[in-house]
């Protein structure tokens, strides 16, 4: 069973995320607003060499003050492609791909976000 969704408005708004409060209405027919993020796309850069090593950078982020391994993203622009968006990998770490092929498409957090 499907629920309704009866409007929308944005609560808060800037380049990298939208907060918006959806008017839906359950199968129970219960109705509320429920908050959603909408973020913007994502393109990953999973570059690999001829021995099958993967390029990747170790950072520092401040939300979770903590350093991880991450391969080399960033936003994908509006009329651009994912594959377009690959131009980060140069940026980010000066390293020039070569032919770029897509992988995967994926939305990890489906519940609260569109990302």
């Amino acid at each position: 069973m499907e629920w309704k969704t009866h409007g929308e408005r944005q609560i808060y708004t800037n380049k990298w995320v939208n907060l918006c409060l959806v008017d839906v209405q359950q199968p129970d027919g219960r109705r509320w607003e429920y908050h959603v993020v909408r973020l913007r796309h994502l393109a990953v850069a999973a570059v690999v060499n001829d021995r099958q090593e993967v390029l990747m950078m170790w950072r520092h982020r401040f939300i979770t003050d903590s350093w991880a391994w991450e391969l080399p993203m960033g936003l994908v622009e509006d009329g651009e492609s994912p594959e377009e968006a690959a131009r980060e990998v140069l940026e980010e770490t000066g390293w020039r791909p070569g032919p770029i092929k897509p992988l995967i498409y994926a939305e990890p957090a489906n519940g609260i976000t569109d990302s």
